[in-house]
């Protein structure tokens, strides 16, 4: 290819003059002086060259890089000496040679003819030719910057403002009617009023087109300076607005992208770029870099670079621009044609070298192996109109193989597993029935017990699976029922009547139903009647969940005894049904009283009539038997007129009890039963007789903020919304959110602590998370948000269980009421809600730091304000993403505080 090919139009050659302007217009991000004005072509290209590597202070994850890399790329903004100064200001002469360069106007600049400017209008004498050709072009109203009130200092060496980049901008666009349109409305900001009047109009366009967004605080800031970094994303974004064409940038589809090399085609033209260390790749989506493996082919992209070296590439449409179809292979003719079948005969295709073949595992081969009669899918291009093939997959084919993979997904239903073999490539086989086609180490599995994630070695013969073997299993589940357990070993009967026995691993989790914290001591296990379960395996083989599925007994809470007899051991009780039950029990019958355990003729005297016990029997043997002392459960209902609370036990059944003689509530005074809220746990300790409950103690988890901590005593102190308290934690766990236990030096006053209560003693207190930052997305639709800690790192929050939004002392619960000017403090409530309180600000014009004290004083509009503010050891100051040291504040900077309980978390420049 002698010539490069474009979609827009044939690379210009710039004339010396061009270089120069273009060379002298780096002055705008560079801080060069007028001698870049008579820079050669040969510097100039040198230079141009080490622009568009990446600058040395623009570091990868600046907030500007992308648009200053496009624009470094299309030569419109160039380096010096590596740096590009993003934090600098812009003059406004600056400005109006980039809005020129922009428009592709520099070169229409008559530099042989004298440029005559009002005396009071000063303008550097380098860019005066391009200010007068600004005027010309109408990109300057010369009414508004010639006006008296305007040429009070140097109007080009003067600083840009944004408001006055924002007329300059859509000026560039030639969009000055939209702004006479919009100039009426209110911008929505909240420094409307600090708008001039005449640039209200232009700074609406700009927002609507998305070329410029507000600062913290839903501020514009209109007379705030722009920096380089904010000019060269301004213009960068206005690009896609505008009609001008730039000569080194392409935009098309990927035709080609293997080997270093990247083809763009575009109106049947085709331009081939190598693609080197230095390119920077991006999507029009994000502000962030992707990696070249994150491009595909036959995507939309725009690329930039001259002399066939790509130096950025963005893509602008994600989805391929191909179509797929399947069929029936005929066979390969000559001149790269494939025939598919169809209902009247054979349909033609086209390929090319290009074009890949590959089998049902993704293996590259010839056109000319494709089987007759297999299954094909064809993608065929759809964005040059010729749909050329350019990639054939064999989707189905006479299989006989043995290989390894991973287990996918299961259909028991019909009777198909889904497999990613070692390869990476997804397939699917069907088995048939009547066979043992599932082991695990020697073990015959049902379908069923295969799980998703397994490494497995699977053998296919006619298309069909034969077998396949659990190399590595992950956890998987087995049922049958419990019949011996031991300390090391679980004993169960399968379905076939067979027994297996299974090693338990360190801890087995242990589930019953209705029944908390339950231990393996609460398993049933009995050859006749023992308890149906569910074992879950890991990739061991050991146990490490046993879960009850049911229970063959009968259960007998609170029942009262008729009469025992200590010779026979028969016991006869009646239960809360008023039915009587008799039960035997023996040398196997677990016995407790008040925790002991005591023997059969020692708890015979117990057994007296009108005792209250608890039973479970298989038939008539009894396998435990309990002296009831207290019932714990949930507190189902209250009825005040009949003075009755009714628990809900942990082994499922209902008790109707007298109202309690004491209630223990944390937090209450005298409480009474209608201070017990239904769903509470609670914990009934009975009298001597069992008739009355003595003491009734609510378990409560409390959340509370820590007042003071001491460590060195041992001695926490609590409030929250019903006064304060002190704690001794000393035999209390202590633990973080993850369930590590931590100490008490790892506490400190502000923290937030769930306090789990049984009645009004603390049993356990955990950290509560805080998340402190900026808001950097809300999702109103997915109840989501996303927050950028001070530290640096995001927080992605799932607000399941609601949300409570703590703004100036109002709760509100809606997402929308949060923006991404918000810094905020979020942590979860003990019932599951999001709280998400809005940290206070404060704007001020700084003064100077107090290094003694550690305080920033802020300069008083009046004598009632507060001048004097505590910082945080680790305060956020920045301006943008440019993190600052407090030292570099100056007198009279204009900053944002935000605060934390009365604390300076933050410290936003303006």
């Amino acid at each position: 290819m002698s010539a490069q090919k474009r979609s827009k139009r044939p690379l210009k050659a710039y004339s010396t003059k061009a270089v120069s302007a273009v060379m002298a217009g780096a002055m705008i991000f560079s801080g060069a002086s007028a001698v870049f004005a008579d820079t050669t072509a040969t510097t100039a290209a040198t230079t141009n060259t080490q622009s568009v590597g990446i600058f040395s202070d623009v570091k990868t994850g600046f907030w500007a890089e992308k648009h200053i890399y496009k624009l470094a790329s299309q030569g419109i903004v160039v380096g010096n000496n590596g740096l590009f100064r993003p934090g600098d200001s812009v003059t406004q002469q600056e400005a109006v040679l980039m809005a020129l360069r922009f428009m592709k106007l520099q070169d229409k600049v008559d530099n042989s003819s004298a440029v005559a400017l009002p005396t009071d209008f000063k303008v550097t004498n380098y860019y005066k030719d391009y200010v007068v050709l600004a005027f010309q072009q109408g990109l300057l109203d010369k009414a508004t910057e010639m006006a008296p009130d305007n040429l009070k200092t140097s109007w080009g060496e003067r600083k840009a403002s944004r408001e006055w980049i924002a007329e300059l901008l859509i000026r560039a666009l030639g969009k000055s009617a939209d702004a006479a349109v919009a100039a009426s409305a209110p911008t929505g900001f909240a420094d409307d009023a600090k708008v001039s009047v005449n640039k209200r109009g232009y700074i609406n366009v700009a927002v609507n087109l998305k070329l410029a967004n507000g600062l913290d605080g839903n501020r514009f800031d209109p007379q705030g300076a722009v920096t380089r970094a904010q000019l060269a994303t301004f213009f960068s974004r206005a690009e896609a607005h505008n009609t001008v064409e730039y000569d080194n940038t392409v935009s098309g589809t990927i035709s080609q992208l293997s080997d270093g090399k990247l083809s763009v085609y575009n109106n049947g033209k085709t331009s081939t770029y190598t693609l080197g260390a230095s390119t920077a790749y991006y999507t029009s989506a994000s502000e962030s870099r992707i990696n070249l493996s994150d491009i595909q082919p036959y995507t939309k992209v725009t690329v930039i670079g001259a002399t066939y070296n790509a130096a950025y590439v963005e893509v602008t449409d994600p989805t391929q621009q191909v179509e797929s179809l399947s069929g029936s292979f005929a066979m390969v003719a000559p001149g790269n044609k494939l025939w598919l079948k169809s209902a009247t005969g054979f349909t033609e295709y086209y390929y090319d070298e290009t074009t890949t073949f590959v089998d049902a595992n993704g293996t590259s081969i010839e056109p000319a192996s494709l089987v007759a009669d297999s299954i094909v899918t064809l993608q065929r291009e759809t964005y040059s109109g010729s749909h050329k093939v350019v990639k054939v997959q064999v989707t189905s084919g006479v299989v006989n193989k043995t290989t390894t993979g991973t287990v996918q997904s299961i259909d028991l239903t019909g009777k198909s597993i889904t497999f990613k073999n070692a390869a990476g490539t997804v397939e699917t086989f069907k088995w048939e029935d009547g066979t043992s086609l599932f082991t695990y180490q020697a073990s015959v599995l049902q379908p069923a017990e295969l799980k998703t994630g397994s490494a497995v070695k699977y053998t296919v013969k006619d298309n069909v699976l034969r077998s396949v073997e659990v190399t590595e299993g992950i956890e998987r589940t087995v049922q049958g029922v419990l019949t011996e357990l031991t300390s090391s070993t679980v004993v169960y009967k399968k379905t076939d009547g067979t027994r297996e026995v299974k090693l338990l691993a360190t801890k087995p989790a242990i589930v019953i139903p209705n029944m908390n914290s339950a231990v393996a001591d609460d398993l049933i296990a009995d050859t006749v009647g023992g308890d149906k379960i569910q074992l879950t395996l890991n990739s061991s083989d050991q146990v490490i969940k046993i879960e009850v599925l049911s229970r063959q007994i009968d259960q007998f809470s609170g029942a009262t005894v008729i009469d025992y007899n200590s010779k026979t051991q028969l016991l006869t009780v009646m239960d809360t049904d008023k039915k009587a039950h008799v039960v035997q029990l023996d040398e196997k019958t677990k016995l407790t009283y008040e925790g002991v355990l005591p023997n059969l003729t020692s708890v015979g005297a117990r057994l007296t009539e009108n005792r209250k016990v608890n039973i479970k029997a298989i038939g008539q043997r009894a396998l435990s038997l309990e002296v009831v002392t207290k019932y714990e459960g949930t507190v189902t209902a209250v009825n005040v007129s009949a003075r009755t609370i009714v628990l809900k036990l942990n082994d499922g059944q209902s008790l109707t009890l007298p109202s309690p003689q004491l209630i223990d509530l944390f937090g209450k005074t005298n409480p009474t039963v209608t201070d017990i809220p239904v769903g509470s746990y609670v914990t009934a300790s009975l009298t001597a007789g069992q008739d009355l409950i003595a003491v009734l103690k609510v378990k409560t988890v409390l959340q509370v903020e820590a007042a003071t901590v001491n460590s060195g005593t041992n001695r926490l102190s609590i409030k929250w919304n019903g006064g304060t308290s002190e704690i001794n934690p000393y035999a209390i766990p202590l633990t973080n959110e993850a369930g590590e236990s931590i100490k008490l030096s790892a506490v400190k006053s502000g923290d937030f602590l769930n306090v789990t209560f049984d009645g009004s003693t603390p049993l356990a207190i955990q950290l509560v998370k805080l998340t402190t930052g900026q808001i950097s997305s809300v999702d109103t639709a997915a109840n989501k948000l996303v927050v950028k800690e001070y530290a640096g790192s995001a927080q992605n929050f799932v607000v399941s269980g609601g949300a409570r939004i703590i703004r100036d002392s109002a709760t509100t619960t809606a997402l929308s009421n949060l923006t991404t000017a918000d810094r905020v403090e979020i942590r979860k409530d003990t019932d599951g809600a999001t709280v998400i309180r809005v940290l206070p600000q404060l704007t001020r014009s700084f003064s100077r730091y107090d290094s003694t004290t550690n305080s920033l004083v802020t300069k008083r509009a009046n004598l009632n304000d507060k001048y004097q503010f505590t910082l945080a050891s680790n305060v956020y100051i920045h301006q943008g993403d440019t993190t600052l040291s407090v030292q570099s504040l100056k007198e009279n900077d204009n900053i944002i505080m935000y605060f934390n309980n009365d604390i300076v978390v933050e410290i936003v420049k303006q």
